[in-house]
């Protein structure tokens, strides 16, 4: 089928389906129009000669004289005298019939019967058309070669022009999939003449080098904003250290460090994994980085807690047995903050559970949930919950991209018992350990 859909079968097909129609047209309307005079023509030359005929017999009503034609059979009686006439004939009318009968050799042959009946003469032609039909059999099958024939060559010449014409297009084909597998722009508008197919390679030129544009624009920026956000944080984060180290720092004070010390580890985190999504790979850099999932669960918890603030939720964290994946650590971190800040955020009271092991991170609430319809929506930009308050819907939307460059599979749904559950599921590359563990936070 794949075969049949391209430009150049579909004007192969053409010109053979336009030459086998238009060839078996024309013999089918030879053979009706053959068929059709020579059916006129025998009958009228049969009346004719049997006219005369009569006419002849009138003038020489002698037994012995000879009507001069070269007619198999032909017989004359006087009007009511039939005795001599077949039985099958004496039936007919004036007229032209055609009729069968056995020959000598024990086969039917066709024949045509001209009756002329008058007052004084019934005069009866006999004609044998086998010889006709023979004649028109061979028509047919000279006809049905010519039409084979014909479908033939318009087969042959839709091939050979569908390569002259199709060349243009194949070339400019061959060449984009070449671009395309080494991964690096050219032009192709002088490969090509000033026919459409070059305008279509003109335009192809244009957008390729505009599209390599902007992507180079967006990876200077990208890196310009890297360098300058990356600079800030760092100093940010070396005066926090310091101001950690003083000893006559009180609890209050020390505690806001630590939470402007999380929150820049998570500012570094998120950089980390929006250029890594802002490169559009197809598939995830490999260096061979491992990270520890309960760890950075811990971590993320820690740095998501302000969400909770006063409300009554508790937090438990379940391990059921160690788990490690073969990603940054910036990256799962920005995965699971999102989903796990998203539970402490939307949770007015009860608790968030959240279970590790066994490949996966499942993250579940008590707060409103969500609709079943709208779980897999919500991974879409800018979509939010009907029952959350405000946000720009991205969260998840990187969680998404995230795991779609990994190989990883995120997925929400409703709790029976109330809220939702958050599913992460990792793939898997080595699990440390055995047996399971437990810890809990509140």
């Amino acid at each position: 089928m794949r075969y049949r859909r391209r430009l150049r079968s579909r004007i192969i097909i053409s010109f053979a389906l336009f030459g086998l129609g238009l060839t078996a047209l024309f013999a089918a309307a030879t053979m009706y129009m053959r068929a059709r005079l020579e059916d006129q023509l025998v009958n009228s030359m049969l009346q004719r000669e049997l006219r005369h005929f009569v006419e002849f017999k009138r003038d020489n009503p002698e037994p012995d004289a000879q009507f001069p034609m070269s007619l198999i059979r032909l017989q004359i009686v006087r009007a009511g005298r039939t005795a001599t006439v077949p039985l099958a004939w004496q039936k007919f009318d004036v007229g032209v019939y055609d009729i069968e009968e056995f020959g000598r050799e024990g086969k039917l042959r066709p024949f045509k019967l001209a009756v002329y009946k008058d007052a004084d003469y019934w005069a009866y032609l006999w004609f044998d058309v086998s010889t006709q039909k023979l004649g028109a059999r061979q028509l047919l099958v000279a006809v049905a070669s010519a039409v084979c024939v014909f479908a033939l060559l318009s087969l042959l010449l839709g091939f050979w022009l569908s390569r002259r014409v199709m060349s243009p297009v194949t070339d400019l084909a061959q060449r984009v999939r070449a671009m395309s597998q080494r991964g690096q722009p050219g032009l192709l508008r002088a490969h090509f003449a000033n026919d459409e197919v070059g305008q279509l390679a003109e335009a192809l030129d244009d957008y390729s080098a505009r599209l390599t544009e902007m992507v180079q624009r967006d990876r200077e920026f990208n890196a310009d904003v890297s360098h300058e956000l990356r600079t800030p944080l760092a100093v940010i984060a070396s005066t926090t250290e310091l101001l950690q180290a003083s000893s006559d720092l009180g609890d209050k004070p020390r505690e806001r460090l630590k939470r402007i010390e999380r929150a820049v580890r998570q500012c570094s985190e998120l950089i980390d994994a929006l250029l890594l999504l802002s490169r559009r790979e197809r598939q995830a850099p490999t260096d061979g980085e491992t990270t520890d999932v309960v760890r950075v669960v811990e971590q993320v918890v820690d740095s998501q807690r302000p969400h909770i603030a006063n409300k009554p939720v508790a937090v438990r964290v379940e391990v059921d047995e160690p788990l490690e994946v073969v990603a940054p650590s910036s990256v799962v971190a920005v995965a699971l903050g999102n989903l796990i800040g998203n539970a402490f955020k939307y949770t007015p009271a009860g608790e968030v559970i959240i279970t590790v092991g066994h490949g996966r991170v499942s993250i579940e609430d008590t707060g409103p949930g969500i609709a079943a319809e709208d779980a897999d929506k919500l991974f879409e930009r800018g979509v939010r919950g009907t029952k959350v308050g405000k946000g720009g819907g991205l969260g998840l939307a990187i969680v998404r991209r995230l795991c779609e460059l990994y190989g990883w599979t995120v997925t929400l749904a409703p709790r029976p018992q109330g809220g939702a559950t958050a599913l992460l599921r990792f793939e898997q590359r080595r699990e440390a350990g055995h047996g399971p563990a437990a810890t809990a936070h509140r």
